[in-house]
């Protein structure tokens, strides 16, 4: 399917590492630029430098994206560059593990920061641009916002935000033609995923006792099929989809697990 995204300007924050550069991978693949968004130069720059080896385009600004300065100034390059904006993806973010019990209340500033308020900023300086263009937004969320994990209220009060935040942009932005949707990741393996399991004494025994409860196929989301249904819903063949929270997860959050 052709998904007619040939040239579109994307940006994507966090796009140089797991789901992010996921995505980022996809859209070259089908043709559109990729702006990758992040703090780190140097993986900025591999990431970037990837896709042109493999014969795509893709441009990246550097930004702290806590700092609001920072994310308008990463617009505003975009801008300067392309002329317009045609979609933005809200991917950055980190499951930081601010509890209730063990955090405090700085901390769980710290966390909505970390994990919410840039997505409102990029929407925010991208959304002249967007309007323009009749562009999409794709939020990516977390299974905690519904389901709850445990010693992180801040990364989950985020994805609750996210979550919000996804049905409020849809409905305010009607009159300009912008779709906004959500898409939810459960357990998708990438490299911090990795890192993670690594903490335990024994991380393939820990593995497993994630994967036994994921209903389709008992295995870990790739970070390929986040990938692919975000370009699907950045692309005009979801023309009529907006406001929409899009689980992709193998059944995890919903299916009975005993199953």
């Amino acid at each position: 399917m052709d998904l007619k995204l040939k040239n579109k300007v994307i940006i994507v924050t966090g796009g140089s590492k797991g789901i992010g550069n996921g995505i980022c991978n996809v859209l070259a693949e089908e043709g559109a630029i990729p702006v990758i968004i992040g703090r780190n130069k140097q993986n900025v720059l591999d990431a970037v430098q990837k896709i042109k080896n493999n014969g795509g385009k893709a441009f990246y600004a550097f930004a702290e994206l806590t700092n609001k300065q920072a994310c308008e100034d990463a617009i505003n390059s975009v801008i300067k560059e392309f002329g317009r904006i045609d979609g933005l993806v809200n991917n950055a973010g980190v499951n930081d593990g601010i509890g209730l019990e063990n955090g405090n209340y700085d901390d769980f500033m710290t966390s909505i920061q970390r994990n919410v308020t840039h997505y409102y900023a990029m929407a925010h300086f991208a959304l002249p641009e967007l309007k323009k263009s009749k562009g999409a937004i794709v939020n990516i969320g977390s299974k905690t916002s519904v389901t709850g994990q445990g010693g992180t209220s801040g990364y989950a009060a985020a994805n609750g935000a996210r979550n919000a935040l996804t049905r409020e942009w849809a409905v305010e932005l009607l009159p300009y033609k912008i779709r906004v949707n959500a898409v939810i990741v459960a357990e998708c393996f990438t490299p911090l995923y990795k890192k993670w399991l690594d903490t335990f004494p024994n991380p393939e025994e820990k593995l497993n006792s994630i994967t036994k409860n994921i209903p389709l196929e008992n295995r870990m989301t790739t970070d390929n099929e986040i990938a692919n249904t975000v370009a699907f819903l950045l692309s005009e063949t979801s023309s009529h989809t907006t406001g929409q929270l899009v689980f992709v997860d193998g059944g995890y959050t919903h299916l009975d697990r005993s199953i």
